[in-house]
This record gives C-alpha cells, structure tokens and sequence, in this order.
C-alpha cells in the first residue's frame, strides 16, 4: 500500500530565474546532502527488506507490516486510531485489515461499553510474526550501532525524531515508547 500522506512540493520545477551555473537549481541553503538522502533511500529500502521477505511468503506487503506492528505495539487499538497514526484512508486498512484477519494474525473485537467500536488485538500467530519481524530489524539496527562512539543510540533517536514534523512530534513521542526520553 502506498502512502497517502503527500506533501506539495514548494517548487517541484525550478524556473529559469533559479537554474545556477552548470544546470543546478539555486539553493540559498547551500548545497543538497545527495549523499545523505540516497543513503537514507538506501537504509531505509535494507531495514524494510528483511521483513519484506518473510511477509513475501504470507503474500503481505510493507502495509501489513505497518498495521501488524501497530496493532502489537498498541492492543485493543481502535481502527480510528490505527487510521491516525497510519495516515491512510478506512478504504485502504479495510482491505489490508480483511486479509490479516482472514489469515489469523489479527483479531477485531467488539468495545466493552460501545459494541461499535472494533478493537484490534494480534493473534498467537500474529504476535509471533510481529516479534520475527521486529528481530529482523532489531538486528539491522544493532549492526549499526556496533562501534559508533557510547551515546549513538540517543542521537540516532533525536535525529530520527528530528526528521518528523515539528507539529506531529508530540503525539509520536506519546505513541512510541523509548527506554530514553527523547527531546522534542
């Protein structure tokens, strides 16, 4: 499932007036970090592969993933609240949704005082694919961090966070939960 969460862009074509010397379009900001956004590309294309090969076998994309970890990290999650944080229309999680409930990885539950909310929980087997797959990443992640200088682990945290929006961060930092509290 491809993400719905677009952003325009402020000049997806340079003008005239801002192409500089040798073709490159002006940037006031100094020169663009290719280097680190095609590494980013690059990082983040490995840490979604490992998974994406064990979902491959259960016919499950990156979208599956999506809402299996979320619904493991947050149990008796309402699909509003899934939709939230996701960022993706009910039309697009009802159809990843239908196929991990027909596969037994997750299960839908009436609400205790609303019977019209549903709540999310995993399965056995759901709940044993999400911790795969975690560990798959786990890995990746301790790979990386294996011989950066003590204290790594905090800037990798503050530098991921500082990538999101500054008016979304709040709620991220109540929805994931760091052994480290992280400075918004």
């Amino acid at each position: 499932m491809t993400d719905v969460n677009f952003k325009p862009a402020i000049s997806p074509v340079p003008r005239d007036s801002d192409i500089a010397q040798g073709g490159q379009a002006r940037n006031d900001e100094g020169p663009v970090p290719y280097d680190l956004i095609e590494l980013l590309f690059f990082a983040y294309k490995d840490f979604t592969g490992d998974p994406d090969e064990v979902l491959a076998k259960f016919e499950f994309g990156r979208a599956h993933h999506r809402v299996l970890h979320f619904v493991e990290r947050n149990p008796g999650i309402m699909v509003t609240d899934l939709l939230g944080i996701l960022r993706i229309t009910k039309q697009s999680l009802g159809r990843v949704l239908k196929q991990l409930v027909d596969a037994g990885i997750i299960e839908q539950r009436e609400g205790m005082n609303d019977r019209r909310q549903r709540l999310l929980y995993t399965t056995d087997r759901g709940h044993t694919l999400a911790e795969n797959l975690a560990h798959l990443q786990q890995k990746r992640l301790e790979r990386a961090l294996i011989g950066l200088p003590d204290g790594s682990e905090d800037i990798v945290r503050q530098f991921l966070l500082q990538m999101i929006d500054p008016e979304a961060r709040v709620d991220i930092l109540k929805l994931v939960r760091s052994p480290f509290p992280l400075k918004d």
